[in-house]
C-alpha cells in the first residue's frame, strides 16, 4: 500500500484529535459504560473524517479505501477498544451499502447527516438466535400499502442506544434464505421500537450495546436500500469493508501493547537485573511484533487489491481471522510480563486483553472466517440454500 503525503496528513490529524479529544476522557467513559457519540462524531464530521470514501455529493471526500485503512489503523491509538469500534460502525459497517446502493433521496436523508456527524448510525444484523449465521435471522417485514411493517429483535447492536437510525437486515419474502432479505433504513425514534436492554460486557465498556425490539414498526418502502431480496448480498459486500476495517484497526493497538510492555520490561527489576535482560522475554516480544507486521502486510495487500476493484473476500477473511487471533495472543503474552500489575483494571494492557477478545467473535467468528476461506479454497462444500 503506497502511503502518500495525504495519507500521512490524515494520520497526523486523527492522532491530534485522539490525543486532545478522546484519550483524556477514556477512563471516564469506560467507567460510565458509554461515551457521548453525538458529541464525538460531530467533531469528527467537522474534520471530514466520517466520509473519507463516500461520494462528494453527500459530504464525503470520495477517496479510495486505503484512506479508510489508514484511519482504522490510526484509531488504534485510542486507549480502549469500544470507541474505535463505534466509529468504525459509522464509517465502515452501517454506511457502505447505503452509499453504494441507496437512492439519492435515501442518501440525502441518512448518509449525508452521518458523514457530517449530525446523526449516529448502527447496523442491525445479529439477533438472539442468529449471530454469525446471518441467513438464519427471523426479523421480518410485510408490505402494507407503500410501507413495510417490521417485527423482530436485534441483539449485540453497537451504537444502538444512541443511534438515530439503523441499517437493518430483515426478511421481506418467503423464498430461499439468501434471496429473501432486504436492507431497510429504520429511524430509531419510530413508534414500536423499544430499546429493551443495555448489554453489559466484559470489555468494550465505553461502547453502548443494545437489545432492540421491533413491534409493528412502520417505515416507508422507499427506505429500502436497493432491490428487494438483495439484502443478504449487500450485507456480505458490506462485510468485506467491515472485516478489512477490523484487521487494520488491530494493527496500531497491538503495536502499542508491545511497546508499552517493552518499556515496562526495561524498567522492571527481576532477580537483580531488568526483566528485559531475560532472553525469553526478548524473544517472545520479538515474535509477537513479527506476527503483527505479518498482519499489516496481509491487510495492506488486501487493501491494494480491493482498491483495484478485486474481490477480497478470502483475504479480508484471513486478515480478520489473524487480527482476532493476535488480539488474544498479544495482550495475553504481554500481560504475563506485567505480573500483578497486569491484573489491575487501570492497566492499558489488561484493558486490551478484555476488549480484544471480541475480535474473534464480532463481525463473524473465527470459525466463520475459516469456513469462508475453506469454501474459496474448494475444500469445503457449499451448502445448498433451502
Amino acid at each position: 500500500m503506497n502511503l502518500t503525503h495525504e495519507h500521512e496528513e490524515l494520520r497526523r490529524t486523527l492522532e491530534r484529535f485522539i490525543a486532545t479529544e478522546i484519550n483524556p476522557h477514556v477512563d471516564e467513559w469506560e467507567a460510565a459504560e458509554i461515551f457521548p457519540a453525538h458529541e464525538v462524531f460531530k467533531k469528527l464530521g467537522d474534520l471530514g473524517l466520517l466520509g473519507l470514501t463516500k461520494p462528494e455529493a453527500y459530504g464525503g471526500a470520495a477517496l479510495d479505501y486505503s484512506y479508510a485503512v489508514v484511519m482504522a489503523e490510526t484509531l488504534g491509538h485510542i486507549e480502549c477498544g469500544g470507541i474505535p469500534m463505534a466509529i468504525g460502525v459509522q464509517t465502515d459497517m452501517c454506511t457502505p451499502a447505503l452509499a453504494r446502493f441507496g437512492s439519492d433521496e435515501l442518501k440525502r436523508e441518512f448518509l449525508a447527516p452521518a458523514i457530517a456527524g449530525d446523526q449516529v448510525g448502527c447496523v442491525g444484523v445479529s439477533e438472539p438466535g442468529a449471530g454469525s449465521d446471518v441467513a438464519s435471522i427471523k426479523s421480518h417485514a410485510r408490505k402494507d400499502g407503500d410501507d413495510y411493517i417490521i417485527s423482530g429483535q436485534k441483539m449485540w447492536i453497537t451504537n444502538s442506544l444512541q443511534a438515530d437510525w439503523m441499517c437493518m437486515l430483515v426478511n421481506t419474502g418467503e423464498g430461499p434464505v439468501h434471496k429473501n432479505k432486504s436492507l431497510i433504513m429504520v429511524p430509531m425514534d419510530t413508534k414500536g421500537i423499544e430499546k429493551a436492554k443495555k448489554i453489559r460486557k466484559i470489555g468494550m465498556n465505553s461502547s453502548d450495546t443494545g437489545l432492540i425490539y421491533f413491534d409493528e414498526v412502520r417505515v416507508p418502502q422507499r427506505y429500502r436500500i436497493g432491490a428487494e431480496g438483495q439484502g443478504f448480498i449487500y450485507q456480505m459486500q458490506q462485510f468485506q469493508e467491515e472485516r478489512l476495517w477490523a484487521a487494520a484497526n488491530a494493527i496500531q493497538g497491538l503495536t502499542n501493547c508491545i511497546a508499552w510492555t517493552v518499556a515496562w520490561a526495561q524498567e522492571r527489576k527481576l532477580f537483580g537485573a531488568q526483566l528485559a535482560d531475560q532472553q525469553w522475554v526478548q524473544f517472545k516480544l520479538a515474535e509477537l511484533k513479527t506476527e503483527v507486521e505479518c498482519l499489516r502486510a496481509l491487510t495492506y495487500h488486501a487493501c491494494d487489491l480491493y482498491v483495484s476493484g478485486q474481490d477480497v473476500t478470502e483475504l479480508a477473511s484471513m486478515a480478520k481471522l489473524k487480527a482476532g487471533r493476535l488480539l488474544r495472543a498479544v495482550p495475553d503474552g504481554c500481560l504475563q510480563f506485567w505480573g500483578g500489575m497486569g491484573f489491575t483494571l487501570e492497566n492499558k494492557v489488561s484493558r486490551m486483553y478484555r476488549d480484544g477478545r471480541l475480535g474473534s467473535i464480532g463481525g463473524g467468528a473465527d470459525e466463520v472466517m475459516l469456513g469462508i476461506i475453506a469454501k474459496i479454497m474448494g475444500i469445503a462444500k457449499r451448502p445448498t440454500a433451502p
